[in-house]
């Protein structure tokens, strides 16, 4: 009878350390949906989904750097043998056809540019559709497409199905990357918050863009071509589900009461917002143009091993973060000094670019590489949110477009530096290239100038209008607006015309108390 009494209170132990489990996970499932309702909590749930998108984005941009020369080589390789080997039967087994070794190396740089032009290609209408349906929706579809393109990689065996998944990957970054930067800069309106937020996205991406060849390489080798791309499909899939748990991107809200975001030919034309994508295309171009070119020159100069090579940039990520950090520090306690921050780190890239030619060996050369990434990140980090506030004071409150801009930025520069770079290192050479591209980086950085009564600007009709041939439309007029409207039409109901006339004036002396363009 022992035995049988001791079976039944196991079977109750049992069953009420399982209850107390059921309990404890239906208190953490209340306390995450209580995070999740609560906006501080939320808003860094947000930047951990937005993160997470830029660095997979960018270990996918840069993981096949190691893998796809070696594996289009196999295939080539393989593509010669069946040709050898059937010269009297019909050559359609092979996968990939014969291709002259100049073609096989441009070949790679259309790949590797393919998914910067999509990218730049699509931006205008992404930043459009961002700004009409939020930005929940348009991060969702972003990451579904990324998950699309990293497992199209995963199963790609010929150059042109390589070729599809780079550009798919092209079509979701234009969804994903600017609608990630744009929900940021829209959920943290303060400035300091703004920029640190804004800071540990760059940090991601850094992280992500750095990190992933020596990722891609050592899994490539022992682990074999998909891996990488299985591991990166997984993290994709992680952050779809936590972007349909936490932004609800299709739940019934009413999309109605969203402000009508400014077209983006009208913010391209604003000549601040032009000043900053100038200086974001010239700082990130000795970064795209040596991508391409540097392990060659390292392999004929230096008679550098596959493992420098593969490491040339992984120790740049340091720096980089340290920029971020510094800037992100001296913003918060110099906020009017953005600009200036932004010109230094033009100094800073053209000085490095210069240098680069001069080294060596290993260990010289990094000292230019990460002078080039710590000026990379003074430039971002001062410059991106200086966007955010130019459209708060000049245009409508609404960060899709502007954002799109800064992609496109972005994109010119890494859709020009895989296919023009190598050709400007054969026609005129390695020293040249890069003494051009810090002479270009360092006569720009006085352009900054310009941006540096930003912070003094607030809100001014007359210029705006000017700007966009319409009526007011800040953040801070589109509310005031709704105000007067509701105020107009309870006073329409009784004497309309003493309404519409007592409206014109408020209207009318607002207007002229708004005063000029800079406090």
């Amino acid at each position: 009878m022992e035995p049988e009494g001791t079976t039944e209170e196991q079977a109750t132990n049992v069953a009420q350390s399982a209850a107390s489990k059921l309990s404890q996970m239906g208190e953490r499932t209340k306390q995450l949906g209580s995070a999740i309702q609560d906006p501080e909590k939320q808003k860094r749930i947000i930047l951990v989904i937005v993160c997470i998108a830029l660095l997979l984005d960018n270990m996918l941009y840069m993981v096949i750097v190691p893998i796809i020369p070696d594996y289009l080589e196999g295939l080539q390789k393989a593509a010669d043998q069946s040709q050898a080997a059937a010269t009297h039967t019909n050559s359609s087994n092979s996968t990939v056809r014969e291709a002259p070794k100049g073609n096989f190396d441009l070949q790679i740089g259309v790949l590797f540019a393919s998914k910067a032009i999509l990218q730049l290609l699509v931006n205008p209408l992404s930043g459009t559709f961002i700004d009409r349906v939020g930005y929940d929706i348009p991060l969702f579809i972003g990451l579904t497409i990324m998950f699309l393109s990293t497992l199209t990689f995963a199963f790609a065996d010929n150059y042109a199905t390589l070729f599809l998944a780079r550009s798919i990957q092209g079509l979701g970054s234009a969804f994903a990357d600017t609608s990630g930067i744009a929900l940021i800069a829209d959920k943290f309106t303060e400035e300091s918050e703004r920029s640190k937020a804004l800071g540990i996205a760059l940090a991601f991406i850094s992280f992500g863009s750095l990190v992933a060849p020596p990722f891609g390489g050592v899994l490539y080798e022992f682990a074999g071509k998909r891996v990488p791309f299985f591991i990166l499909a997984c993290i994709c899939l992680t952050d779809g589900v936590l972007c349909l748990i936490v932004l609800k991107p299709f739940s019934n809200r009413e999309r109605e009461n969203m402000p009508v975001g400014t077209p983006i030919y009208k913010l391209m034309i604003d000549p601040y917002i032009a000043v900053v994508a100038g200086a974001l295309i010239i700082c990130n171009i000795p970064l795209a143009f040596l991508e391409p070119t540097i392990a060659n020159w390292m392999e004929d100069t230096m008679q550098a091993s596959e493992w420098e090579i593969g490491m040339t940039w992984f120790p740049a990520f340091f720096p980089h973060v340290l920029g971020v950090y510094l800037t992100v520090k001296l913003a918060a306690k110099y906020p009017h000094l953005q600009w200036f921050y932004g010109a230094i780190g033009m100094v800073f890239i053209g000085a490095s670019s210069c240098t680069v030619p001069a080294c060596k060996n290993f260990g010289q050369l990094m000292i230019p590489l990460c002078g080039i990434c710590f000026g990379i990140a003074f430039v971002d980090t001062a410059l991106l949110p200086t966007l955010g506030f130019l459209v708060d004071v000049r245009h409508v409150s609404v960060y899709g477009s502007v954002y799109a801009i800064a992609d496109i930025s972005y994109c010119v520069a890494y859709a020009l530096g895989p296919v023009v770079a190598g050709q400007i290192v054969h026609d005129l050479g390695f020293v040249q290239l890069n003494l051009g591209m810090g002479l270009a980086n360092v006569l720009y950085a006085p352009a900054l100038l310009l941006l540096k009564n930003v912070t003094k600007m607030k809100p001014s009709f007359s210029e705006r209008n000017m700007l966009l041939e319409d009526g007011p439309t800040g953040l801070y007029d589109t509310i005031k607006m709704e105000q007067r409207d509701k105020k107009r039409r309870g006073l329409c109901t009784t004497i309309e015309e003493n309404g519409i006339e007592t409206f014109a004036q408020r209207s009318h002396s607002e207007d002229e108390s708004s005063g000029g363009e800079y406090a």
